[in-house]
């Protein structure tokens, strides 16, 4: 036992902080997380109010393809030219609010004429779009 350490048994009385800072640091990460959404949440301002001030709504294209292949347009029948020119109509009307437009197609139309329906209105400037669904008919076709 020359040189050697020698080993006391006995109570450690010593508290072990390791554990208490990993659980400190996992708290912290978290609440610097979550912060900026409760912040988001919970501030709440009042915007001033203006006498002369006006909410434009956008304008919304109903755009129907009927299954033999008829195109509509907000409900009165058209062709490619006409709804090219309504839709550069629809944007040239009002640049800072470009208008929305709704597709809604026959499930026997082909995909690619939906899919050139959905290139005229991006390339004029509609910028937003939906696709309307029938909720009812969400199960997957039949295997051909």
């Amino acid at each position: 036992m020359a040189g050697g350490a020698t080993r006391r048994r006995g109570i450690i009385a010593e508290i072990n902080v390791t554990p208490l800072v990993d659980i400190m640091l996992v708290l912290l990460i978290i609440f610097m997380l979550t912060a900026q959404l409760i912040m988001r949440q919970a501030i709440q301002i009042e915007l001033p109010k203006a006498t002369q001030a006006s909410t434009i709504k956008p304008t919304t294209l109903a755009i129907m393809l009927e299954a033999d292949g008829t195109l509509s347009l907000d409900g009165k029948k058209t062709n490619a030219a006409g709804l090219r020119t309504a839709i550069q109509q629809a944007v040239a009307a009002n640049p800072q609010t470009p208008p929305q437009a709704l597709i809604a197609a026959d499930k026997r139309v082909a995909h690619g004429r939906v899919v050139w329906v959905l290139d005229l209105v991006k390339s004029l400037g509609v910028t937003q779009f939906a696709i309307e669904i029938d909720p009812a008919e969400l199960v997957a076709p039949p295997e051909p």
